[in-house]
C-alpha cells in the first residue's frame, strides 16, 4: 500500500503531464507579469467577399490599457501571412487594413499563460503549423503596393467564431498580455 504522500505526488505528476499533452506551449509558461491585469482584445466584426473577415476591436477593446482581465480563458488570434492579394470587394484603408493571409482561432487560453509574444507565436504555430503567430494590431496594409500600416481592425481569409472575443497582440502599447 502506497503512502498519501506518494499517492497525491503522483496524482500531480498525471495532472501536469496531462495538461502538457493538451497545451504543450502554453501550459509550460509562467503566469504574466502584466501589471494591471488586462490585456487587449478583438472580435469577430463582419463576413466578407471571397471567404474573408473582418477582424477588431469594437466597441469593447481598449489598445491602451487591455480590456479583458488576463484570468480569462479566450481564444488566441492568429495570422499566417503569405501575401494574398486583397480579393474584389475589399478596399483596404487605415482603419481596415488588408493583412495579406489567412486568420484562424486557438481554442481558450488563459492569458496569464501567453507570458511573451514568442510564447503566443508557438502557441499559434503549434496549432496551425509552420508560419503562423499571433495577429497584432498593426497587421492592416494599405495604400499603393499595401506599404502602409494602419490599425483597429483588419481584412484576412478565415473563419472565426462570431460573438467571442480574442486575445491580439499590440506592438506599441503596453496591453497585452505579457505587458
Amino acid at each position: 500500500m502506497r503512502s498519501m504522500k506518494t499517492v497525491l505526488a503522483l496524482g500531480a505528476a498525471a495532472l501536469a503531464a496531462a495538461g502538457s499533452l493538451m497545451t504543450p506551449t502554453a501550459t509550460a509558461a509562467t503566469p504574466s507579469g502584466n501589471a494591471n491585469g488586462k490585456a487587449m482584445t478583438w472580435t469577430l466584426l463582419a463576413d466578407g467577399p471571397s471567404g474573408t473577415v473582418q477582424v477588431g476591436g469594437g466597441p469593447l477593446s481598449n489598445a491602451y490599457q487591455g480590456d479583458t482581465a488576463t484570468s480569462t480563458a479566450l481564444p488566441l488570434l492568429c495570422l499566417r501571412v503569405d501575401g494574398q492579394p486583397a480579393p474584389a470587394g475589399i478596399t483596404p484603408g487605415f482603419y481596415a487594413g488588408w493583412a495579406r493571409g489567412t486568420v484562424a482561432a486557438t481554442g481558450p487560453i488563459r492569458g496569464t499563460r501567453l507570458t511573451s509574444r514568442a510564447v503566443a507565436d508557438g502557441v499559434c504555430a503549434n496549432n496551425f503549423g509552420p508560419g503562423w503567430r499571433m495577429a497584432e494590431f498593426h497587421d492592416g496594409r494599405y495604400g499603393p503596393n499595401l506599404e502602409s500600416s494602419g490599425g483597429w481592425s483588419f481584412w484576412a481569409y478565415g473563419d472565426v467564431p462570431a460573438g467571442t472575443r480574442f486575445w491580439t497582440a499590440i506592438n506599441d502599447q503596453p496591453a497585452n498580455p505579457w505587458s
